[in-house]
């Protein structure tokens, strides 16, 4: 099969939707598949410049950069560009049997469209809750707005898949058709309880429990909810990451531990020594580091809302508590942190929980999906006539 990705955000930028399009790529390749991706660019050039893109190598797969610009206020993340007959001249070259789109918003939406011009199947990827961050960005009033723009971009796709039954329950309800559930894979080789390290643990903690967080430090991952339990006895908050809000949130805990952005083995060797590890994300598609965490054999306790609800069997790999109660959240934590037995039985059972979910199984599934969207577009020759709605 030929598959086209294209990623709404990409490599040098770190984040859940550069993970899974890696991943995906990696397998596909594996498995002896054609594939191309196109992504925004990273470096200064102007918007306006004539060469039709920048191609460069990803372990044997050509990877289209499209000239774009850095977004207000996160300088790391990208806006791409140009037109949808800019995206459409891409495909056209490659001439894909899919078009796999990745958290489409703004690129993603002309690859939707240019794949529908050209009578090629795509499969949209939810992965990011764009309208649910409007609140936490001080724009509650584009919330709607912005849940049109979704819908009716997911509707032009052949078909959306979700990452957790909460996102499939959402898209649905605000009208998108033809959602399929298609979780997320882990690495359970590199996030495994052997790389838990006594040595750095005594560095950083001296003695005490760790407790940890890894995301981005922004508005949308409601980092200063750490607080929470930042201050509990015997214990030493682990920051792991950045973003525009790192530095307020430095000073809002002065006590903790930052590590800045870490990955690869770095991070698997800090996620599998923490005690527990506390997500308070409310706008969670999924949330991947909680996977991983719970690969590393860690306890995890989050809000009870979104992606979590999917991965945390509360009461036995972890707990969830009410959206908003931080009260609960540090009940929670200390919950484990003062019972050796339970956080290491909470920590056996999240391990043992994820073991099937290698990335090797989820793109088995995403390959599935790929032949379901092929299928229903062999049933309309020609440019697809459904519209978006």
């Amino acid at each position: 099969m030929r598959v086209a990705v294209v990623a709404e955000q990409f490599l040098p930028h770190l984040n859940g939707v550069t993970h899974s399009v890696l991943r995906v790529v990696e397998q596909l390749g594996a498995r002896g598949h054609d594939v191309v991706v196109v992504a925004p660019s990273y470096d200064p050039a102007p918007l306006g410049r004539r060469t039709e893109d920048v191609v460069e190598e990803l372990g044997g797969v050509p990877v289209h950069r499209l000239p774009a610009l850095p977004l207000t206020g996160y300088p790391d993340v990208r806006v791409a560009g140009g037109t949808v007959a800019r995206v459409r001249r891409q495909l056209e070259r490659f001439r894909p049997d899919v078009v796999h789109v990745a958290s489409p918003f703004v690129l993603g939406r002309r690859a939707i469209l240019a794949a529908h011009q050209l009578g090629v199947p795509s499969v949209a990827v939810y992965q990011t809750d764009v309208p649910g961050y409007a609140a936490k960005y001080g724009a509650p009033f584009l919330e709607q707005l912005l849940w049109g723009h979704v819908r009716s971009m997911h509707n032009a796709a052949t078909l959306t898949l979700a990452p957790s039954s909460s996102a499939v329950g959402q898209l649905v309800a605000h009208g998108v058709r033809d959602v399929h559930l298609w979780r997320r894979g882990v690495d359970t080789t590199r996030f495994c309880p052997r790389h838990r390290d006594e040595r750095w643990r005594a560095e950083v903690g001296g003695g005490r429990r760790i407790v940890g967080y890894v995301g981005r430090i922004a508005p949308e991952k409601q980092v200063e909810d750490l607080a929470a339990v930042a201050d509990l006895p015997g214990t030493r908050l682990v920051v792991v990451g950045s973003g525009p809000e790192e530095e307020a949130l430095r000073r809002r805990l002065p006590d903790a531990h930052f590590t800045g952005r870490r990955s690869g083995a770095d991070l698997a060797r800090i996620m599998a020594s923490f005690d527990v590890f506390v997500h308070p994300g409310e706008f969670e598609t999924f949330c991947q580091t909680i996977q991983e965490a719970m690969a590393s054999g860690v306890p995890v306790v989050a809000t009870g809302r979104g992606g979590p609800v999917d991965l945390v069997d509360s009461s036995r790999t972890g707990w969830l508590y009410p959206p908003g109660d931080l009260t609960a959240l540090r009940g929670h934590v200390a919950d484990l942190l003062g019972d050796d037995a339970k956080r290491t039985a909470f920590g056996t059972a999240a391990h043992a929980a994820v073991q099937g979910r290698t990335w090797d199984v989820l793109v088995g599934q995403l390959i599935e999906h790929y032949d379901r969207a092929v299928a229903l577009g062999a049933r309309e020759p020609g440019p697809r006539s459904r519209r978006a709605g």
